[in-house]
């Protein structure tokens, strides 16, 4: 059995914007330390495997700035995706391409934009997760145990009976839940049996296409017809053809919220996924007053604020709980609580055919 990842890098992190743009997104930035978000990614997975088998999805765009960022990753390992098409097709395009590598394999599949503190831990929950996706037709997926009543993440609920493999806790899913308001967030909390959604998953190959047959069978085909092109000249063409039929759908909906054998192990590894701006507050040093600080600022009464500078002098007075970002174009100015909003800022820009600022 072979050990295989999959890294998905074709997001744009929009809510990270006024810094994530188009053409160099999140996972392409240094938000916490001096490399990006997906160097961190390979160099923490090369723990576990060979780079050979490693392999990134994304689109087009962000192919060059892979090669330049990653330059032993081969390219042939770099999955070109002709369109967004959310994470099933982008799973689904992975797994053909890895069965016809690696006939029998064990897949795990990770997003590109996650830190992990915890670099140890993390791969042997990884090792565990292996065993057990290998022991049966298992689908698992790791589950981050929550510390406070996050509304941004979608949840696991487990079942209760526990399982103990390599002295770590394993519990069969009862179900995946969509991100809660504020009241059941704290009502999942108090549970203890609900866990963050990581969207990190391991399964065998032949599995996850097995499920995707079963439940997604339109997909499957898509993807049968891409299969039998693989390696013949016009396999390029046919793939870019095929893929813009599948459905723009998650794994989540599409596989996890309805198949069986599923497991989560419950995780305590310095996870986040810096979904938004305020992420920075659990990953950066605050000030005395819980303040985030980068670049060239000058604050005076100034609380619970998170301000970066691109060089200019940002100075701010009796100011509470703002978001303040300034890039060589653009100032992103708002409050904390709409951080998960900014998308929309985005939405008016392109209505607006400002695209230059995206």
């Amino acid at each position: 059995m072979t050990l295989t990842c999959v890294i998905m890098a074709g997001g744009k992190g929009e809510r990270f914007w006024p810094k994530s743009r188009t053409n160099l997104p999140k996972q392409f930035l240094n938000i916490s330390g001096n490399k990006s978000m997906i160097q961190q990614s390979i160099e923490r997975l090369e723990l576990l495997i060979d780079i050979s088998q490693i392999f990134i999805v994304t689109n087009e765009l962000y192919a060059e700035l892979l090669k330049a960022q990653i330059p032993h990753l081969p390219i042939e390992n770099i999955i070109i995706e002709p369109i967004g098409r959310n994470t099933a097709p982008c799973i689904g395009l992975a797994s053909i391409i890895i069965e016809e590598r690696y006939k029998d394999s064990t897949m795990i599949v990770i997003p590109s934009d996650h830190i992990i503190e915890n670099e140890e831990g993390f791969i042997n929950i990884l090792k565990t997760a292996s065993e057990i996706a290998n022991s049966n037709e298992n689908l698992v997926t790791l589950g981050i145990e929550p510390t406070y009543p996050e509304t941004g993440y979608g949840y696991i609920e487990s079942m209760g009976v526990e399982q103990l493999v390599n002295d770590v806790k394993v519990y069969q899913v009862n179900k995946f839940v969509e991100k809660p308001n504020y009241e059941v967030a704290q009502s999942y909390l108090a549970a203890g049996n609900f866990y963050w959604n990581s969207g990190i998953f391991v399964w065998k190959t032949s599995v996850i296409r097995k499920f995707i047959q079963e439940l997604m069978p339109d997909m499957h085909d898509v993807l049968e017809t891409m299969k039998y092109a693989l390696g013949k000249p016009d396999q390029d063409k046919i793939i870019a053809e095929e893929f813009i039929k599948m459905p723009d759908q998650s794994i989540d909906y599409g596989i996890m919220e309805k198949a069986s054998n599923i497991y989560v192990i419950p995780c305590l590894f310095g996870w986040d996924d810096v979904g938004s701006w305020t992420a920075l507050e659990r990953i950066d040093q605050l000030d005395d007053n819980g303040n985030v600080i980068k670049g060239n600022i000058l604050n005076l009464d100034t609380k619970r604020c998170i301000i970066e500078s691109n060089g200019k002098l940002i100075a701010t007075l009796g100011i509470e709980d703002l978001i303040i970002v300034d890039t060589e174009d653009v100032t992103l100015i708002c409050t904390k609580d709409k951080a998960q909003e900014v998308k929309l800022l985005l939405k008016e820009l392109r209505m607006q055919k400002l695209e230059q600022y995206l």
